[in-house]
């Protein structure tokens, strides 16, 4: 089994990956440096069972130290790299663009730099559906030449997509780009929708509703992205961008009416403007990612909001600590 380092390791995304590529029996190093975007003790409870696994290496640090990563790769000696590791957010990224180009893009080159010295066979980076921006072919395609990210996050990531296409150019490193479409799910981000908006609705509290109610995003279960990185590592490319997404888009009046329906009650909604660097629709063109991964999504959004409220009411992970 392969040698593989999964940077944002204890994240969302990153511990459900673990969680596959352990199962799979894989060697995992695991790379996290437990930020303060939400509370640490999140990421600590998403790799607790994992700490007791042989295959299993935790390493605490930030992708932006270059001498951390030097002695990373030095002593774990990885085969693939799977990148998760990310500044997120879209409206945070407004307040503090800088922290973002850091993460984002000088995280990102270093990695690619020792991938690069390493000669590791295969590099996974996770980008997102903020590159395409207000996209006006719909739905969005990976050879669209106009892309207008409005946020500094999504610039970031699609610079970041530059960093790693200029890699396997001059270098030769197979790289493997998945954009990745608002993923929810069990151990979801506290600052995304689906947490904010069931944990709302099951206290009794005003949700905000940001414009009126009609802006689409495609909301993709967290299993169908797992199964869609695992595809990647089974069918390396050489050079590909690959969407990962529902392909299903929903208005966020209708999201609203399906947390609704999933908690029982009904939602108290504070009208508030539309956001800078929210954009209008997301959609997933998947065809790509039929053909090359023979990947598609299996879980519909109502399924995959009552599996998050059946984790969340079981999870005791209140947010009451997190500020919004």
């Amino acid at each position: 089994m392969a040698k593989i380092l999964v940077t944002g390791g204890a994240g969302f995304i990153g511990s459900h990956l673990t969680a596959m590529l352990l199962e799979e029996k894989h060697n995992v190093v695991c790379v996290d440096d437990f930020n303060n975007y939400y509370p640490p003790q999140f990421k600590k409870k998403n790799i607790a069972s994992f700490l007791i696994q042989k295959n299993y290496q935790l390493c605490h640090g930030d992708i932006r130290d270059d001498k951390f990563l030097k002695r990373l790769f030095s002593e774990t000696k990885p085969e693939i790299i799977i990148h998760l590791a990310a500044r997120a957010g879209v409206r945070p990224s407004i307040a503090n663009p800088k922290l973002y180009f850091d993460v984002n893009l000088i995280g990102t080159l270093n990695l690619l730099e020792w991938s690069r010295k390493s000669a590791v066979s295969q590099f996974i980076f996770g980008s997102s559906s903020s590159v395409y921006g207000n996209n006006a072919r719909i739905p969005f395609r990976e050879d669209e030449q106009n892309l207008q990210p409005i946020s500094p996050y999504g610039i970031s990531k699609l610079a970041a997509e530059k960093e790693a296409y200029f890699y396997h150019l001059l270098y030769n490193l197979p790289i493997t780009i998945l954009r990745f479409f608002t993923v929810y799910g069990p151990k979801g981000r506290p600052d995304m929708a689906p947490y904010l908006f069931i944990e709302a609705v099951l206290k009794e509290k005003p949700i905000k509703k940001f414009g009126n109610g009609i802006s689409r995003r495609d909301y993709t279960y967290i299993d169908d992205i797992v199964n869609g990185i695992i595809a990647a590592i089974r069918k390396k490319r050489n050079f590909e961008i690959i969407n990962l997404g529902n392909s299903t888009p929903v208005t966020l009046n209708k999201f609203i009416d399906t947390v609704e329906k999933v908690v029982g009650r009904k939602a108290k909604i504070k009208n508030c403007p539309a956001q800078p660097g929210d954009v209008t629709e997301t959609y997933a063109d998947i065809r790509k990612a039929k053909k090359l991964l023979d990947w598609e999504p299996q879980t519909t959004l109502e399924n995959g909001l009552r599996k998050f409220f059946e984790w969340y009411c079981k999870s005791g992970r209140a947010t009451k600590d997190f500020e919004r």
